[in-house]
């Protein structure tokens, strides 16, 4: 028996307006994914414990089955796992967004002000290459043995804080898109050295020739950055050790990547994949297949919907959602149909609404297909039909024993 788990970050909405009273997955051609759920399992788990943020490092967490109430430490550790950053015990880690920040209309190039606007949390999805440059400019400037910068992919980044601080309350930035900054500033123990270093790196940012050129490009500046989702590291067993499966982790956002390394798949690089709606898709699907060749199980995940719906995009995100199906589900299914046994998970880790723009921490509808016990049932995959499904797991880690030990839990 083989496993898949697929993950497309945000794919579940609320009701649009804009779509009269649909979501994006019930008006999104998606043949596969329905064909799937008519034979296989449709329902709802909950992958946000109480208490927690709706972000994909907790629901991932979860979703593997790692209960974050014993593992979580932060998103940020897990990020610098994928980057390769080795974090000593006392190292504190932070994502580092590259930002757009502006003040009346304009960009802001000395310091933070609280007026001033989340223009856009991806720095105008600014480049891997150009954004690397903004980076190390930035470690160049103001890291040292105390604090330092790492390039990671695109506007996400990171920062490494020696003996630094953790218990200071950050915001994500995609969380307070359009709105003014002042109230979202780190607060709490250590705020003050944050606040001090995110000031210091905006002229830096503003003056370099990586941000010139895109302003004469009629791209956006990004002229700041944002300071969020600390931790320290934090320690796991393997899922080899856990449950006897050996797998790989498709995906290009660090965060991902890195919950990966902890749980100890092998990482797989894919040319194109770029944790946006312009990834390669087609590159996902058989990379999986590649690497279900060796491995027992592969985790493929797609950033493109959760991006498309933090930017607002309705088309974007329909898009991304049929991309999904058609470029990675159905070649899986028809590859894998009537040569080997499998069982397949498809699911999103959270909603990302289009009314929201960020995370929200309902239960999220899934699918669980075993190619040996098909049924026959008259749904698709939607929230609807998820809704109407009896199926409600309230304690998501249990729905990976679902998937890998089907005996071991009854649903």
């Amino acid at each position: 028996m083989k496993y898949i788990i697929l993950v497309g970050d945000g794919m579940a909405d609320h009701p649009c307006d804009a779509l009269h009273g649909k979501t994006p997955l019930e008006v999104a051609h998606t043949p596969h994914m329905d064909g799937l759920a008519s034979k296989g399992i449709i329902g709802r788990v909950r992958l946000t414990p109480p208490g927690y943020p709706p972000g994909s490092d907790v629901t991932q967490l979860t979703l593997l089955g790692y209960d974050p109430v014993k593992y979580y430490t932060g998103r940020s550790p897990l990020e610098a796992a994928s980057m390769g950053v080795d974090l000593d015990e006392d190292d504190v880690a932070y994502r580092c967004n590259l930002v757009t920040l502006t003040r009346n209309g304009k960009y802001i190039t000395d310091k933070l002000y609280g007026d001033a606007l989340m223009d856009d949390y991806s720095g105008g999805h600014v480049g891997t290459e150009e954004a690397r440059l903004l980076i190390m400019a930035l470690d160049k400037e103001i890291g040292g043995d105390d604090f330092r910068f790492y390039p990671g992919v695109s506007y996400r980044h990171l920062f490494i804080w020696h003996e630094g601080e953790v218990d200071v309350k950050c915001t994500p930035p995609h969380d307070i898109t359009g709105r003014a900054i002042g109230e979202y500033l780190p607060r709490g123990k250590g705020k003050d050295k944050l606040l001090e270093i995110m000031n210091l790196a905006i002229p830096v940012l503003a003056s370099h020739p990586v941000n010139k050129a895109r302003t004469e490009r009629g791209e956006k500046m990004a002229n700041s950055i944002w300071l969020w989702g600390q931790g320290k590291r934090p320690s796991m067993e393997t899922f080899y050790e856990r449950y006897g499966l050996r797998g790989s982790m498709i995906a290009a956002v660090d965060l991902t990547r890195g919950i990966g390394k902890y749980a100890g798949f092998d990482i797989i690089d894919v040319p194109g994949a770029t944790g946006y709606i312009d990834t390669n898709y087609e590159g996902k699907g058989e990379y999986a297949l590649k690497e279900l060749s060796t491995k027992d199980i592969v985790y493929v995940h797609v950033e493109a919907p959760d991006e498309a719906g933090h930017n607002g995009d309705l088309h974007g995100k329909i898009k991304a959602i049929e991309e999904i199906d058609k470029k990675i589900v159905g070649p899986i299914k028809e590859y894998m149909k009537d040569k080997i046994p499998f069982r397949m998970l498809i699911l999103c880790d959270h909603l990302t609404p289009l009314d929201l723009r960020t995370h929200s921490p309902e239960p999220v509808p899934f699918i669980l297909y075993d190619s040996t016990k098909e049924g026959n049932r008259d749904v698709a995959y939607t929230e609807k039909d998820a809704q109407k499904s009896s199926i409600l797991i309230e304690d998501g880690t249990r729905l990976i024993e679902a998937l890998v030990k089907p005996s071991t839990l009854e649903i």
